[in-house]
Protein backbone atom coordinates (compact mmCIF):
# COMPACT_ATOMS: atom_id res chain seq x y z
CA UNK A 1 0.00 0.00 0.00
CA UNK A 2 1.59 3.32 -1.17
CA UNK A 3 1.10 6.16 1.69
CA UNK A 4 1.85 9.00 -0.54
CA UNK A 5 -0.34 11.12 -2.47
CA UNK A 6 -1.88 10.11 -5.38
CA UNK A 7 0.16 10.03 -8.25
CA UNK A 8 -0.59 12.73 -10.97
CA UNK A 9 -1.10 9.81 -13.27
CA UNK A 10 -3.50 8.01 -10.48
CA UNK A 11 -5.31 11.59 -10.48
CA UNK A 12 -6.03 11.72 -14.15
CA UNK A 13 -7.90 8.53 -13.40
CA UNK A 14 -10.45 9.51 -10.63
CA UNK A 15 -10.57 13.49 -11.33
CA UNK A 16 -12.73 13.53 -14.02
CA UNK A 17 -15.17 11.22 -12.52
CA UNK A 18 -15.77 13.40 -9.42
CA UNK A 19 -18.70 15.95 -9.83
CA UNK A 20 -18.18 19.19 -8.45
CA UNK A 21 -20.64 20.00 -6.01
CA UNK A 22 -21.20 23.86 -6.25
CA UNK A 23 -23.80 25.21 -4.80
CA UNK A 24 -26.13 28.02 -6.27
CA UNK A 25 -25.16 31.26 -5.04
CA UNK A 26 -22.36 29.95 -2.65
CA UNK A 27 -18.80 30.22 -2.71
CA UNK A 28 -16.25 27.55 -5.49
CA UNK A 29 -15.90 24.31 -4.06
CA UNK A 30 -12.26 23.67 -2.82
CA UNK A 31 -9.96 21.93 -5.32
CA UNK A 32 -10.81 18.17 -5.14
CA UNK A 33 -7.32 16.84 -5.02
CA UNK A 34 -6.01 17.75 -1.83
CA UNK A 35 -9.87 17.13 -0.16
CA UNK A 36 -9.36 13.05 -1.99
CA UNK A 37 -5.52 13.14 -0.31
CA UNK A 38 -6.84 13.60 3.33
CA UNK A 39 -9.63 11.60 2.70
CA UNK A 40 -6.72 8.91 1.65
CA UNK A 41 -4.62 10.05 4.60
CA UNK A 42 -7.81 9.07 7.25
CA UNK A 43 -8.12 5.68 5.29
CA UNK A 44 -5.01 4.67 5.20
CA UNK A 45 -4.45 5.64 8.99
CA UNK A 46 -7.49 5.21 10.37
CA UNK A 47 -7.30 8.09 12.58
CA UNK A 48 -10.42 10.49 13.12
CA UNK A 49 -11.40 13.15 10.93
CA UNK A 50 -10.40 15.87 13.51
CA UNK A 51 -7.01 14.49 13.51
CA UNK A 52 -5.98 15.06 9.47
CA UNK A 53 -2.98 17.90 9.65
CA UNK A 54 -3.67 20.89 9.46
CA UNK A 55 -1.89 21.16 5.91
CA UNK A 56 -4.75 19.67 4.25
CA UNK A 57 -6.84 22.35 5.34
CA UNK A 58 -10.12 22.52 7.69
CA UNK A 59 -11.05 18.57 8.44
CA UNK A 60 -15.00 20.10 8.44
CA UNK A 61 -14.44 21.00 4.84
CA UNK A 62 -12.88 17.81 3.86
CA UNK A 63 -15.23 15.16 5.74
CA UNK A 64 -18.56 17.73 4.13
CA UNK A 65 -17.16 16.52 0.57
CA UNK A 66 -17.01 13.32 1.69
CA UNK A 67 -20.28 13.42 3.34
CA UNK A 68 -21.47 14.80 0.17
CA UNK A 69 -19.65 12.32 -2.46
CA UNK A 70 -20.95 9.43 -0.66
CA UNK A 71 -24.82 10.88 -0.56
CA UNK A 72 -24.60 11.35 -3.47
CA UNK A 73 -23.27 7.69 -5.29
CA UNK A 74 -20.22 9.19 -6.74
CA UNK A 75 -17.43 6.44 -5.14
CA UNK A 76 -20.20 3.92 -6.96
CA UNK A 77 -19.77 5.81 -10.13
CA UNK A 78 -16.10 5.86 -10.01
CA UNK A 79 -15.51 2.10 -9.01
CA UNK A 80 -17.74 1.13 -12.14
CA UNK A 81 -15.91 3.74 -14.39
CA UNK A 82 -12.35 2.11 -13.24
CA UNK A 83 -13.48 -1.74 -13.43
CA UNK A 84 -14.99 -1.16 -16.71
CA UNK A 85 -11.99 -2.92 -18.04
CA UNK A 86 -12.64 -5.78 -15.60
CA UNK A 87 -11.82 -9.02 -16.77
CA UNK A 88 -15.25 -11.00 -17.36
CA UNK A 89 -13.77 -14.90 -18.14
CA UNK A 90 -14.92 -15.95 -14.44
CA UNK A 91 -16.47 -13.88 -11.23
CA UNK A 92 -15.79 -14.96 -8.11
CA UNK A 93 -17.79 -14.16 -4.74
CA UNK A 94 -17.09 -14.27 -0.69
CA UNK A 95 -17.70 -12.21 2.12
CA UNK A 96 -15.77 -10.90 5.10
CA UNK A 97 -16.69 -9.54 8.38
CA UNK A 98 -15.15 -6.68 9.91
CA UNK A 99 -14.79 -5.52 13.44
CA UNK A 100 -17.04 -2.23 14.20
CA UNK A 101 -15.26 -0.49 16.59
CA UNK A 102 -17.69 1.20 19.32
CA UNK A 103 -17.63 4.53 17.88
CA UNK A 104 -19.63 3.55 14.89
CA UNK A 105 -22.87 2.72 17.19
CA UNK A 106 -25.59 5.06 18.00
CA UNK A 107 -26.37 6.34 14.34
CA UNK A 108 -29.81 7.83 14.02
CA UNK A 109 -32.22 6.03 12.00
CA UNK A 110 -35.94 4.99 11.23
CA UNK A 111 -35.38 0.97 12.19
CA UNK A 112 -32.09 0.42 10.17
CA UNK A 113 -29.71 -1.90 11.56
CA UNK A 114 -27.07 0.73 9.62
CA UNK A 115 -25.54 -2.86 8.18
CA UNK A 116 -24.13 -3.26 11.81
CA UNK A 117 -25.17 -6.55 13.68
CA UNK A 118 -23.76 -9.55 16.49
CA UNK A 119 -21.92 -12.44 15.00
CA UNK A 120 -19.12 -14.97 15.99
CA UNK A 121 -16.88 -11.81 15.68
CA UNK A 122 -18.65 -9.77 17.71
CA UNK A 123 -20.67 -6.48 16.92
CA UNK A 124 -19.91 -6.28 12.85
CA UNK A 125 -20.69 -5.35 9.41
CA UNK A 126 -20.47 -8.36 6.66
CA UNK A 127 -19.02 -7.32 3.53
CA UNK A 128 -20.18 -9.31 0.44
CA UNK A 129 -17.67 -9.21 -2.44
CA UNK A 130 -17.80 -10.02 -6.14
CA UNK A 131 -14.01 -10.08 -8.09
CA UNK A 132 -13.12 -10.47 -11.66
CA UNK A 133 -11.22 -13.21 -13.20
CA UNK A 134 -7.72 -11.19 -12.03
CA UNK A 135 -9.12 -10.67 -8.87
CA UNK A 136 -9.85 -7.35 -8.86
CA UNK A 137 -13.11 -6.00 -7.06
CA UNK A 138 -16.38 -5.54 -8.99
CA UNK A 139 -19.42 -4.64 -6.45
CA UNK A 140 -20.21 -4.82 -2.79
CA UNK A 141 -22.74 -5.05 -0.39
CA UNK A 142 -23.13 -4.47 3.21
CA UNK A 143 -25.28 -6.23 5.89
CA UNK A 144 -24.96 -7.35 9.47
CA UNK A 145 -22.34 -9.55 9.98
CA UNK A 146 -24.78 -12.20 11.89
CA UNK A 147 -26.36 -12.02 7.76
CA UNK A 148 -25.43 -15.48 5.86
CA UNK A 149 -23.45 -14.92 2.83
CA UNK A 150 -25.88 -16.50 -0.05
CA UNK A 151 -28.41 -13.61 0.99
CA UNK A 152 -26.84 -11.30 -1.27
CA UNK A 153 -25.40 -13.46 -4.19
CA UNK A 154 -28.07 -12.41 -6.36
CA UNK A 155 -27.83 -8.70 -5.95
CA UNK A 156 -24.26 -9.36 -6.67
CA UNK A 157 -24.66 -11.50 -9.40
CA UNK A 158 -27.28 -10.23 -11.64
CA UNK A 159 -26.78 -8.78 -15.20
CA UNK A 160 -22.97 -9.94 -14.51
CA UNK A 161 -21.86 -12.05 -17.78
CA UNK A 162 -19.03 -14.85 -17.72
CA UNK A 163 -18.25 -18.34 -18.49
CA UNK A 164 -17.91 -19.32 -15.12
CA UNK A 165 -19.17 -18.21 -11.72
CA UNK A 166 -16.82 -19.71 -8.44
CA UNK A 167 -18.10 -19.57 -5.07
CA UNK A 168 -17.66 -21.87 -2.11
CA UNK A 169 -20.35 -24.31 -0.39
CA UNK A 170 -22.46 -21.28 1.56
CA UNK A 171 -23.54 -20.66 -2.18
CA UNK A 172 -25.07 -23.47 -3.10
CA UNK A 173 -28.30 -22.73 -3.33
CA UNK A 174 -30.81 -23.77 -6.00
CA UNK A 175 -32.20 -20.01 -6.68
CA UNK A 176 -28.21 -19.15 -7.04
CA UNK A 177 -27.57 -21.97 -9.08
CA UNK A 178 -30.51 -20.98 -11.42
CA UNK A 179 -29.76 -17.35 -11.59
CA UNK A 180 -26.00 -17.98 -12.56
CA UNK A 181 -27.52 -20.99 -15.59
CA UNK A 182 -29.87 -18.32 -16.69
CA UNK A 183 -27.28 -15.96 -17.29
CA UNK A 184 -24.82 -18.48 -19.34
CA UNK A 185 -22.26 -19.02 -16.76
CA UNK A 186 -21.26 -22.34 -15.38
CA UNK A 187 -21.09 -22.70 -11.57
CA UNK A 188 -18.07 -23.85 -9.77
CA UNK A 189 -19.60 -24.35 -6.63
CA UNK A 190 -19.05 -27.53 -4.37
CA UNK A 191 -22.27 -28.69 -3.55
CA UNK A 192 -22.87 -28.98 0.88
CA UNK A 193 -23.22 -32.19 2.35
CA UNK A 194 -26.38 -34.11 2.42
CA UNK A 195 -27.50 -32.44 -0.73
CA UNK A 196 -27.96 -33.63 -4.78
CA UNK A 197 -24.03 -34.02 -6.05
CA UNK A 198 -22.92 -32.16 -9.09
CA UNK A 199 -20.03 -31.83 -10.88
CA UNK A 200 -17.90 -29.37 -9.82
CA UNK A 201 -14.48 -28.32 -12.55
CA UNK A 202 -11.85 -28.19 -9.78
CA UNK A 203 -9.29 -26.96 -11.69
CA UNK A 204 -11.24 -23.71 -12.73
CA UNK A 205 -12.17 -23.83 -8.58
CA UNK A 206 -8.76 -23.13 -7.82
CA UNK A 207 -9.20 -19.92 -9.10
CA UNK A 208 -11.17 -18.70 -5.79
CA UNK A 209 -8.45 -18.09 -3.89
CA UNK A 210 -8.24 -14.79 -5.74
CA UNK A 211 -10.84 -13.36 -4.08
CA UNK A 212 -9.52 -14.28 -0.76
CA UNK A 213 -6.28 -12.00 -1.86
CA UNK A 214 -8.35 -9.17 -2.88
CA UNK A 215 -9.85 -9.72 0.64
CA UNK A 216 -6.66 -9.71 2.10
CA UNK A 217 -5.71 -6.47 -0.21
CA UNK A 218 -8.60 -4.64 1.33
CA UNK A 219 -8.07 -4.80 4.85
CA UNK A 220 -4.88 -3.25 4.66
CA UNK A 221 -6.69 -0.26 4.38
CA UNK A 222 -7.41 0.21 8.08
CA UNK A 223 -10.49 2.41 7.53
CA UNK A 224 -11.55 -0.90 5.79
CA UNK A 225 -10.22 -3.49 8.30
CA UNK A 226 -12.53 -1.89 11.09
CA UNK A 227 -15.53 -0.01 10.67
CA UNK A 228 -15.34 3.52 12.31
CA UNK A 229 -18.51 4.97 10.61
CA UNK A 230 -21.90 5.10 11.98
CA UNK A 231 -23.62 5.00 8.74
CA UNK A 232 -23.88 2.19 6.12
CA UNK A 233 -23.43 4.55 4.01
CA UNK A 234 -20.42 6.74 4.86
CA UNK A 235 -18.93 2.87 5.75
CA UNK A 236 -19.86 1.65 2.11
CA UNK A 237 -18.10 4.85 0.57
CA UNK A 238 -14.73 3.86 2.72
CA UNK A 239 -15.21 0.10 0.98
CA UNK A 240 -15.17 1.34 -2.32
CA UNK A 241 -12.30 3.77 -1.85
CA UNK A 242 -10.31 0.87 -1.11
CA UNK A 243 -11.54 -1.08 -4.45
CA UNK A 244 -10.70 2.15 -6.43
CA UNK A 245 -7.19 2.27 -5.09
CA UNK A 246 -6.52 -1.62 -5.76
CA UNK A 247 -7.54 -0.53 -9.42
CA UNK A 248 -5.88 2.28 -9.70
CA UNK A 249 -2.81 0.79 -8.19
CA UNK A 250 -2.03 2.53 -5.01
Amino acid sequence: MNRRPLSDEQWSVIEPLLRTDRSKGGRPPKDSRPVVDAILWVHRTGAPWRDIPAGFGPWQSIYTRFWRWSKAGIWQGVLAAVSGSRDAENYQIDSTVVRAHQDAAGAKSAGDDQALGRSRGGFSTKIHLVVDALGYPVDLRLTGGHVHDATQAAALLSGKLSQYVIADKAYDANAIIALIRAQGAEPVIPPRLGTTPRKVDWHVYKERHLVECCINRLKRFRRFATRYEKTARNYLAMALIACILIWIGV
